[in-house]
């Protein structure tokens, strides 16, 4: 009698999914679509006012200098600037146009895992849902930098990994080749989930599908791709490799334990959204379902692995969670389907619901979507601070908030004094920024005002050089009286900025120097790199 009442269930459940699913408009694609959309649609709604974030700024200058490379990126992330300026205007809607479609394309992949997985409406509404109000992709999402196409390209390559495994394709190598290329041109880190999934399908029985030619091929396609900022890097003596061991010199970013890691992992992704990724993780490693497919729960722990030996940034691992999340939502549908039980499946379509809403209310804790005052209030009503990446001071906002303010204040300011000097004197006044934030505000917002590009040595800044000053008249934005004192005999405090809610290192006073002691920026130039 039991065995017949769970078959009935069964049927129902299938007979219903099956009628879904002859709606065009109720498919899973179709409600993938529709979240991706709406996620679009988020970002979007907010592009115009979120104020850019500091190093979108520098990007943005990167961009007018396009190169095969930079101190502390690959060449893609400005090139994208420059097509953004190029096609759409600089306007800030158009700058977050690409991050935020990336955030769309992201959840339209995550939903097409998902259905290779053999995820059905459920599942891929799931995955698709977790991916999407996921809180540290809201914040990718919402500025231009490598962390809004990173997922995209990882996800990708896990894509094509998916399909060699199920249809046995080799020749999908060159294609996973071409995209990890990419991915090198947006963020090294690519070379680390490539060598992870490699690892992990040598340490199953899918290591088969390592030994073809096409895979030959595709490292191929991938060096190439990558050679031009290879040789970048070689010609200037790997840069970012001094700038790494600068920055763990100094201590600036913040190192964690282990259990911190995975902590943070838990606070990034959405507490509720834990179950997903957990049993995405399990179902790949431990079932008998998810055994084809456990080479990519492997690579998991391999960038785990490598991330925590490393002391990296704890966001480092973001890009994998999407493929995690449709293996979770996967097997959490199974499980529905095997219970044959209705409040089981009431459960899940509750947990559904709860996840909206949860997203939806965690969702001001990453995006700039309240004002300073009414984020201090809604942040403390839910008892949530959010985590430090970096030892740099801040007043009362979380750093991802603090560093989107300021910075046309700033440019004003320093407009200001500019047009305080005779104009004969304007014309060999340098306005030097001490990090890249100050020389991208001025930069960007400049133009407008009359003003000169800026010069400064931070990071990329340096390679730049002084352009024609000499050092005969310097606006000087973010030092202190004893380092302007040291190079200048004559400096006056020409300005005060600071946001109330900006970074401590954006407040400061604007000096106006004059009459060098000794020396010219050519000849003090190389002194002044501030790679750190």
């Amino acid at each position: 009698m039991s065995s017949q009442v769970a078959e009935g269930g069964l049927a129902r459940l299938e007979t219903q999914e099956h009628s879904a699913e002859q709606n065009l408009f109720m498919t899973g694609s179709a409600l993938v679509a529709y979240i991706a959309a709406a996620k679009l649609a988020m970002h979007l709604a907010i592009a115009s006012s979120s104020g850019f974030f500091i190093d979108e700024l520098y990007f943005l200058a990167c961009g007018e200098h396009l190169a095969l490379g930079y101190v502390d990126f690959p060449p893609l992330t400005a090139a994208q600037a420059w097509i953004a300026r190029s096609l759409l205007g600089g306007s800030m809607f158009a700058i977050h146009l690409l991050p935020a479609l990336a955030g769309a394309g992201l959840v339209l992949l995550t939903g097409r895992i998902t259905r290779e997985f053999g995820g059905g409406r459920f599942a891929q509404a799931l995955a698709a849902l977790a991916t999407a109000l996921a809180p540290v992709y809201l914040f990718f999402h919402s500025y231009l930098s490598m962390n809004s196409i990173e997922p995209l390209l990882w996800m990708g390559c896990a894509l094509l990994v998916i399909r060699i495994i199920k249809t046995g394709n080799t020749k999908l190598w060159l294609w996973f080749g071409i995209l990890a290329g990419i991915g090198m041109e947006n963020k090294h880190t690519m070379a680390l989930f490539c060598f992870a999934v490699v690892l992990g399908l040598l340490l199953t029985r899918e290591r088969r599908l390592l030994w073809s030619g096409w895979l030959v091929a595709g490292a191929i396609a991938a060096f190439l791709i990558f050679l031009p900022n290879l040789i970048w890097m070689i010609q200037h003596h790997f840069p970012h490799l001094e700038l790494l061991a600068n920055i763990k010199k100094s201590g600036r970013d913040v190192v964690v334990s282990p259990i911190g890691f995975l902590k943070m992992q838990v606070l990034f992704l959405g507490p509720v959204a834990l179950p997903v990724w957990v049993s995405g993780l399990w179902g790949l490693i431990a079932t008998r379902e998810g055994r084809r497919y456990r080479s990519i729960g492997l690579s998991y722990f391999v960038v785990l692995a490598v991330l925590l030996f490393l002391q990296a940034k704890v966001y480092y691992l973001a890009p994998i969670y999407p493929v995690l999340f449709a293996a979770g939502a996967v097997a959490l549908e199974r499980l529905m389907r095997l219970t044959h039980n209705r409040a089981v499946n009431g459960i899940g379509y509750a947990y559904l619901a709860v996840l909206a809403i949860a997203g939806t209310i965690l969702a001001p804790m990453t995006l700039p979507i309240l004002r300073p005052e009414t984020f201090l209030r809604y942040s403390a009503a839910l008892g949530i601070s959010q985590p430090r990446i970096e030892n740099r001071a801040t007043n009362a906002l979380p750093q991802f908030l603090a560093d989107r303010l300021g910075w046309p204040e700033m440019a004003h300011a320093a407009a200001g004094v500019y047009y305080s000097l005779p104009e004969e004197e304007r014309a060999r006044t340098a306005i030097f920024g001490n990090d890249y934030g100050q020389c991208g505000a001025i930069d960007y917002y400049g133009p407008a005002l009359g003003l000169p590009k800026s010069i400064g040595t931070h990071l990329t800044y340096w390679y730049w050089g002084p352009r024609s000053y000499t050092g005969d008249t310097v606006i000087v934005l973010g030092d202190n009286r004893h380092g302007v004192d040291a190079h200048f005999e004559e400096v006056h405090e020409a300005a005060e900025v600071g946001h109330p809610y900006s970074m401590q290192q954006e407040h400061f006073i604007i000096y106006l120097c004059r009459k060098p002691r000794g020396w010219t920026f050519e000849s003090i130039w190389p002194e002044l790199k501030n790679w750190r």
